[in-house]
């Protein structure tokens, strides 16, 4: 069972419009995941931007998390940036207002986090690294560039069987502002909307 306060946030973005321009950009990603579970393959998704510290994290998190609602088995969803940073605090924080539990693995100026969202799921592990790190797969995976930075500064992937842009804008410009709170829990919606929205329609 998703906890509760999760659950509720996964009921509220349901009801969330999303515009046909998005739903164009969505598309490829729900097409990767449908070809590969026709054939019963292991569903790989690299979530990538610059720093690896706030929106490749969020859509890895939620990505994870709509795989595990709807029901869409062998996802498996990882991220990275161009350069390692470490994940934000405001993007901890605003995920455990919403139910996600933090257990730091390591702490340091890069922690390494254990990311609970249900009882019987495996939690999502968080930390900041490059895209070809070695914890994430080197084969048989889709890049996914949620930053415009990213998708222009990386036009080749090594291992990536496909390349998919889905950007976001970035709530850093709002950073040490009366605004950040607001615009971090924003941006996450966003994202939670979208990836219920990809694998709401896988099945």
């Amino acid at each position: 069972m998703i906890f509760k306060g999760i659950l509720k946030t996964i009921a509220e973005v349901e009801g969330c419009s999303i515009s046909e321009t998005r739903k164009k950009i969505l598309q490829p990603l729900i097409d990767f995941i449908i070809e590969k579970e026709e054939v019963g393959e292991e569903i790989n998704l690299n979530f990538i931007c610059t720093h690896n510290s706030r929106r490749s994290h969020l859509t890895q998190i939620w990505a994870q998390v709509m795989a595990a609602h709807f029901k869409v088995k062998n996802v498996h969803c990882y991220s990275g940036g161009t350069e390692a940073t470490a994940l934000f605090k405001p993007v901890k924080e605003t995920l455990e207002e919403v139910g996600f539990v933090f257990k730091t693995d390591f702490g340091g100026d890069n922690p390494k986090y254990s990311i609970y969202f249900s009882v019987e799921n495996k939690p999502i592990i968080g930390f900041s690294k490059t895209y070809n790190d070695a914890f994430n797969p080197t084969n048989k995976f889709t890049a996914i560039l949620t930053c415009s930075h990213a998708d222009e500064n990386c036009p080749f992937i090594s291992g990536a069987e496909k390349r998919i842009p889905i950007t976001y804008e970035d709530p850093k410009q709002f950073d040490n502002t009366p605004f950040q709170k607001e615009k971090y829990k924003e941006r996450s919606l966003q994202i939670a909307s979208e990836m219920s929205y990809v694998f709401s329609r896988v099945k």
